[in-house]
C-alpha cells in the first residue's frame, strides 16, 4: 500500500474506505493539523467550525465529512471523520516490534512464568510466582510483583508498577510511573494516634483498559478494586480501595475516587473531578471538570459544578450566584426601610414624604 510512511491518495481512500475527489497520484508522507500542514501532508476537518481555516491551510489532502466543501486540495471523503481519522492515524503510526524474549539485565524471580512469545526489557524486575502472558510487553525498568498477572497483548511502560497480585486482563496498557495496587489509605484512630487497616485485597484490571502516566490504583482492603473491560484513564488519576469503575468509562486528568464507590457503565469523569467515598454512580453519567459528587448520582445525565447537580440546574445556579451582589443590596435596602416603618413616628414621616 505504501513505502513506509509513503502513501498514494488510491491507498489511503481504499484503506479507509472513504471517497476520493481529486488526483489518487498524490503521495504523503504523514498526518498533521490544518495550521501545520504542508504539501506532503494530509491534513482533517472533523468539526464544521475550522472550515475557514482549512480553506486557507497547505496540506496536499483532507479527510472530511460530507458537509465540508470547497477544500483547495484532494480529499478523503468519509461519513465519520473522527472515526476515520483514528484508523488514518494508525497507518502512519511506527510500529516498534519488540523482540520476544527476554534481556539479559532483567531480573526474573525462580517461579516466575514468562511466556516465550513475551518480551522483558532490560531492568525490569519480575518477582516469584508472577505471570507474563503470550505477546505481553513488560518495558525496561517496568515492576511486576509477587504473583501478579499480565494478561497477553498488554504492555507496561517503564517504570510502571504491579505490585503483587494484582492482574491484568487482554491488551491493557499501563504508562510510565503508574502504580496499581498500593495499600489502600485506610487508618482508624487509636491511642491519639492512628492504626493502620492492613490491605489485603488487590487489584483487578480487565480487558482492553489504558492507565495513563502516573496514576495509581490502590488494592482494596478486602476483595478486588476492580477496572472494569474498554475503561480509558489519563495521567495524574487516583482511584483509591474497594473503588468499581464500569466498562468503558473515560476518567479524565487529575480527577479522584474516594474508597467504596461505584461507577456505572459509559461514565465520563472530567478532570479534576471528585467523588466522595461509598458513591454511587449509575450508567451514562458525565461530570464535568472539577465536578465535586457528594451524593449518589443513580440517573445518566450530565452534571456540573460542586456539589454536582444536573448540568441545566447548575448553570441557573451559576446565574443567580452572579446576582447575588446586587440582591444582598436590595435585600439590606429593604431591611432598613422595614426597621424605619416600625419604629415609632418614623414610619409615618417616611409615608408622608412618598
Amino acid at each position: 500500500m505504501g513505502d513506509g510512511a509513503r502513501f498514494t491518495l488510491r491507498a489511503l481512500a481504499e484503506a479507509l474506505g472513504a471517497g476520493l475527489e481529486g488526483d489518487p497520484d498524490v503521495v504523503v508522507s504523514g498526518v498533521a493539523p490544518l495550521e501545520h500542514a504542508g504539501p506532503e501532508h494530509v491534513s482533517f476537518l472533523t468539526d464544521g467550525r475550522y472550515l475557514a481555516a482549512a480553506r486557507s491551510s497547505r496540506a496536499g489532502a483532507f479527510l472530511a465529512g460530507p458537509e465540508a466543501h470547497g477544500l483547495p486540495a484532494t480529499v478523503l471523503r468519509v461519513a465519520a471523520p473522527r472515526l476515520a481519522l483514528v484508523a488514518l492515524l494508525r497507518l502512519f503510526e511506527e510500529a516498534r516490534p519488540a523482540p520476544a524474549g527476554i534481556h539479559p539485565a532483567a531480573v526474573i524471580a525462580n517461579g516466575a512464568f514468562v511466556d516465550p512469545a513475551a518480551s522483558v526489557g532490560a531492568y525490569a524486575v519480575i518477582e516469584e510466582g508472577a505471570i507474563v502472558r503470550a505477546r505481553a510487553r513488560v518495558m525496561p525498568f517496568a515492576y511486576v510483583g509477587h504473583a501478579a498477572e499480565i494478561g497477553e497483548d498488554s504492555t507496561l511502560h517503564p517504570h510502571a508498577v504491579v505490585l503483587e497480585r494484582v492482574r491484568l486482563g487482554r491488551r491493557v496498557i499501563v504508562h510510565a510511573g503508574a502504580v496499581l495496587g498500593a495499600d489502600g489509605f485506610g487508618f482508624v484512630p487509636h491511642g491519639g494516634g492512628w492504626l493502620k487497616i492492613p490491605q489485603i485485597g488487590s487489584v483487578v484490571i480487565e480487558d482492553d483498559v489504558e492507565i495513563g502516566a502516573n496514576t495509581t490504583i490502590d488494592r482494596s482492603t478486602m476483595g478486588d478494586t476492580l477496572v472494569r473491560r474498554g475503561t480509558k484513564i489519563d495521567n495524574l488519576v487516583q482511584i483509591a480501595h474497594n473503588v468499581e469503575v464500569g466498562a468503558d468509562s473515560v476518567i479524565a486528568a487529575q480527577a479522584g475516587i474516594a474508597g467504596s464507590s461505584r461507577l456505572g457503565r459509559h461514565n465520563v469523569v472530567g478532570g479534576q473531578s471528585g467523588i466522595g467515598d461509598h458513591i454511587v454512580l449509575g450508567d451514562d453519567v458525565v461530570l464535568g471538570g472539577a465536578a465535586g459528587v457528594v451524593v449518589d448520582l443513580p440517573e445518566g445525565g450530565r452534571y456540573l459544578g460542586y456539589p454536582a447537580r444536573p448540568a441545566a440546574e447548575a448553570k441557573r445556579v451559576w446565574v443567580l450566584e452572579s446576582r447575588l451582589p446586587e440582591l444582598i443590596r436590595r435585600v439590606r435596602k429593604l431591611e432598613r426601610r422595614l426597621a424605619a416603618l416600625e419604629r415609632p413616628g418614623e414610619g409615618a414621616g417616611e409615608s408622608a414624604s412618598r
